[in-house]
């Protein structure tokens, strides 16, 4: 079949873009240089400020004992039976404080999930997940609450930090899924009103532990 002149000269120009190199359109944004400014405070403070900001309920742990604790008296207060979580590290973290409590099975039915994340990125107040994670793609999102539990030494600025981190981890073998999550589920599309918990969580909490 003949193609039109029209056609024929879209698909030349598509065979020599082919061919052709296409040059960066923003040189200045790549290279070393971040196209964020550096924070002037502790990435800590940044962080459960802008958390804070997106609805996130952020609680600063000087170690895993008192992790613990806080986490004990959290489930206490909202009256949760059942915590969902798969992560063996964590598990042998919380399968005494939390003896009874914890589970590997039924997520639809937990009242709140425990996961871990890849890190946590300061400026934008944001958990870095993955498919690598043992929690998987649903457990972060299943539960009507998501607990995470992260330490200091996971705390980078910003988003290029994080892939960078992710890139070096895995190499050639990224996970399938790599996503940030950003304060709980919330969403405008009914009638412009906003509405928190429709695709996911209704309420996301970060336990940080100082690493140290």
């Amino acid at each position: 079949m003949k193609l039109s002149p029209a056609k024929e000269n879209i698909l030349k120009k598509i065979r020599q873009a082919l061919i052709e190199p296409t040059s960066i359109p923003f040189p200045q944004s790549e290279g070393n240089s971040s196209v964020y400014q550096p924070s002037r405070q502790e990435k800590e403070i940044e962080f459960a400020e802008e958390f804070g900001r997106v609805q996130g309920k952020f609680l600063y742990c000087a170690d895993d004992n008192e992790m613990l604790q806080q986490l004990a008296q959290l489930i206490a207060q909202n009256a949760w039976k059942r915590i969902f979580c798969r992560e063996q590290q964590l598990l042998l973290l919380l399968d005494l404080p939390l003896k009874g409590l914890i589970t590997q099975e039924g997520l639809p039915d937990a009242d709140a999930s425990i996961t871990s994340c890849e890190l946590l990125i300061a400026r934008t107040g944001s958990l870095l997940l993955s498919t690598g994670q043992e929690s998987g793609r649903t457990i972060s999102v299943y539960a009507p609450v998501h607990i995470c539990i992260a330490y200091t030494r996971q705390l980078v600025y910003d988003i290029r930090e994080g892939l960078e981190f992710l890139q070096a981890k895995y190499k050639k073998g990224l996970p399938s899924l790599i996503t940030l999550a950003t304060g709980p589920s919330r969403t405008a599309d009914i009638e412009k009103t906003l509405v928190v918990g429709v695709h996911g969580p209704k309420d996301v909490y970060v336990f940080l532990v100082d690493a140290d």
